[in-house]
């Protein structure tokens, strides 16, 4: 399967204006303001691909709309795994699609998200219902250089996807929410 590896590690942000600016004292720049970005995850009958650790995601951010397979990634340190991704024009038509070739959507979840980079690798801020997290992308070195610059240490990296950290929050909140969507949260 043709892709890019994605080697990246999420961490929780206890302060987005403290955050932003040490990444403009590091010479990051802002890509991307703060956009509101919808994601569907989908799966087969019997959640096939979740079982092998491989995910389907259809995303709109702002108007933009990517479907990305992501296959079963590697434990460790850092999130690495395969991901492909395609711009699509109609996001309503390529859910059609999915839905006509048996797929179903498992699971939901939005965010604000502001992209930052210091052409290097990526820096994301995430403002999700269920708190503020922060994704480093590039290689692995690299992050672990940015995430000291940062001020985050290996013990705050996070690899689990924001499925896992939803489940993980309704565990921990008690919520009946089906989806990590700031409506179903609220």
């Amino acid at each position: 399967m043709a892709g890019n590896k994605e080697v990246e590690i999420k961490f929780r942000m206890t302060s987005l204006p403290s955050l932003t600016k040490r990444l403009r004292t590091a010479g990051f720049r802002v890509i991307t303001r703060s956009t509101h970005e919808i994601n569907t995850l989908y799966d087969q009958p019997g959640q096939k691909l979740r079982k092998k650790g491989e995910l389907l995601r259809l995303r709109k951010y702002g108007d933009k709309w990517v479907l990305t397979h992501k296959a079963k990634g590697e434990a460790g340190r850092h999130k690495t795994r395969v991901e492909t991704e395609l711009e699509v024009s109609d996001g309503k038509k390529m859910d059609a699609i999915l839905l006509t070739l048996g797929f179903k959507p498992s699971f939901r979840y939005e965010k604000y998200r502001a992209e930052w980079s210091d052409e290097q690798g990526h820096v994301v801020l995430d403002e999700t219902p269920i708190g503020n997290f922060g994704e480093i992308e590039g290689p692995a070195r690299w992050i672990d250089r940015t995430a000291k610059l940062l001020g985050i240490t290996p013990r705050d990296y996070i690899t689990l996807s924001y499925a896992e950290l939803f489940s993980e929050w309704k565990r921990r909140t008690k919520s009946s929410a089906k989806e990590m969507t700031f409506t179903a949260i609220r």
